[in-house]
């Protein structure tokens, strides 16, 4: 399991004028939703730990990487992407952009999106209601979607993977308009 940091502790740090880079890798359209002040955006699907290495460079190549997502579950898939490829001091803030805004600290609001795993349990739903709808109504074969349904989403509660999750993040709602990176905040 990657290391965590509280988000208070990640704004403290950054207050006090020490290096870090802090990425978030939400769909770009929950970036562009809401996102820490100073955060750069860099979607879990299209994470490149070349480009992090880069982006690190620039703040010194010993400064830690701070990872947030909504919650902490995508920010954890990044940190052992980046770890596997040879990155180290990569670290999971604790709680993601939920507990950033939770803590009071700076972010910066746009048009507003749904989760990503608010879509997701919203797609699912509505497939389970149309498979037993059609499976009263039509044949009872669509009973079929429904049990499929149920079946991936205990998959993806067992292992962690979502598949609907991944291909929901590249609905062209989700790539919104966020710009590649904002800007790191003045500490």
């Amino acid at each position: 399991m990657p290391a965590t940091i509280d988000p208070a502790a990640v704004q403290s740090a950054r207050s006090r004028g020490e290096a870090c880079l802090l990425i978030d890798v939400r769909t770009p359209g929950e970036f562009a939703a809401v996102h820490a002040v100073g955060v750069e955006s860099m979607p879990l699907d299209r994470l490149d730990p070349q480009a992090v290495r880069s982006r690190r460079e620039a703040f010194g190549a010993d400064c830690p990487v701070y990872v947030l997502c909504r919650s902490g579950g995508r920010a954890t898939k990044a940190v052992e992407q980046l770890t596997a490829a040879g990155l180290t001091s990569c670290i999971v803030v604790a709680g993601g952009t939920d507990a950033w805004i939770a803590a009071g600290l700076p972010v910066e609001r746009g048009r507003g999106v749904i989760s990503l795993e608010r879509q997701v349990r919203i797609a699912a739903g509505s497939l389970v209601v149309i498979g037993v709808t059609l499976g009263l109504t039509v044949h009872p074969g669509a009973f079929a979607l429904a049990g499929f349904v149920g079946a991936g989403l205990v998959f993806a509660g067992i292992t962690d993977w979502c598949g609907m999750g991944l291909l929901m993040a590249k609905m062209p709602w989700n790539q919104g308009s966020a710009p590649a990176a904002a800007k790191p905040a003045a500490a």
